[in-house]
């Protein structure tokens, strides 16, 4: 009977695969195509185990976001160096509100941090530069959104992931569909989680059985610490530093701007990395010309632009932040803000 059950589902599943070449991939978007791809996304769901009440409940207030789409299709080009972009995502306003909400969440902030041997001032960091310390959530709903962002086509695999995850985090009853806010990505709560994140690293920080990373502030800072942790924080030392190098250094000892994808820049990474005495050897020292720390741990060069540009040497705190965002402006963003709520500032 169950490998009946199995083939019956495995066939269902599959017309679902040849129907959701939606009028997205055939042709323009319309609201009459999304409601049609929408009640195929409602089968395959329940095929995948969800309960038709749960199922409908969740889709009953589904709209399609004309919006979402224009701003997945309309990414802006990396015209920035860090120069520019750093003023501008960490300005002083936000450092002195992130040495201020640091002081007011301490005693919590400093519980997580010895929980999961993360330090306080890289959750606030986070916190700060994902939504302005909550501020700045995302008014979408997100089963609407995701559903919109597969229904457009072009990544209809991850975002449809997206979505069975989303549904999941509803089944257990962390949030109500009402109350599950997002951007138009899909990226939820105060620490941005896509929903395969959230049912990754989420925690109940407070022990009131839910995973609430939407208004509950422990359960915000648990989640970022948890998540740092898992993919490999050391809390016994810092992310990395900016530093100088030679004349005529040899730029094939750093990463390359350019590695196409988080696989490719670990290998890279691996490739390159050095103690900080083989750096020191090789010519590169602090930012102000002094000796790099005499400390024994590797570390990988990174230059976020060319290379007039800034260059750091990354420790592998640099490595979990990457996993966060595959970024060089936003890990280095998270690194300059949580040197600043560092106080005096880390030289």
């Amino acid at each position: 009977m169950k490998l009946l059950t199995n083939i019956i589902t495995l066939a269902v599943l599959i017309m679902l695969g040849i129907m959701s070449q939606s009028t997205a991939a055939k042709g323009a978007l319309s609201e009459e195509g999304f409601a049609e791809y929408v009640v195929n996304l409602k089968t395959e769901a329940i095929a995948n185990g969800f309960s038709e009440a749960l199922v409908n409940k969740s889709f009953a207030k589904v709209t399609f976001h004309k919006r979402a789409v224009k701003a997945d299709r309309s990414q802006p080009e990396n015209i920035e160096t860090l120069d520019t972009y750093l003023p501008k995502r960490v300005p002083k306003w936000k450092v002195d509100k992130a040495r201020a909400l640091y002081k007011e969440h301490q005693v919590l902030l400093n519980q997580i941090g010895e929980q999961y041997q993360v330090q306080p001032r890289f959750i606030v960091a986070l916190w700060g530069l994902e939504t302005n310390f909550g501020q700045y959530t995302g008014g979408y709903n997100v089963i609407s959104a995701l559903a919109t962002l597969a229904y457009e086509g072009r990544r209809e695999t991850f975002f449809k992931k997206q979505l069975m995850a989303a549904l999941t985090i509803l089944a257990e009853g962390h949030i109500s569909n009402d109350n599950m806010k997002g951007s138009w990505a899909g990226a939820m709560g105060q620490n941005q989680f896509m929903p395969t994140s959230f049912l990754s690293y989420a925690v109940d920080g407070d022990g009131d059985g839910k995973k609430d990373i939407w208004q509950n502030q422990a359960d915000v800072f648990a989640s970022m610490a948890n998540y740092l942790r898992k993919v490999g924080w050391d809390d016994e030392f810092t992310w990395g530093r900016q530093v100088k190098l030679p004349e005529n250094f040899d730029y094939n000892l750093a990463i390359p701007k350019n590695t196409g994808n988080r696989q490719n820049w670990l290998k890279a990474w691996a490739k390159t990395e050095k103690t900080l005495a083989q750096w020191q050897a090789l010519g590169v020292r602090r930012s102000d010309g002094t000796n790099l720390p005499s400390v024994d741990i590797k570390a990988a060069l990174v230059l976020p632009d060319d290379k007039n540009g800034r260059v750091y040497l990354a420790y592998d705190n640099y490595k979990s932040l990457m996993h966060w965002n595959l970024s060089y402006y936003f890990v280095s963003s998270v690194g300059h803000l949580s040197d600043h709520i560092k106080f005096p500032p880390i030289k």
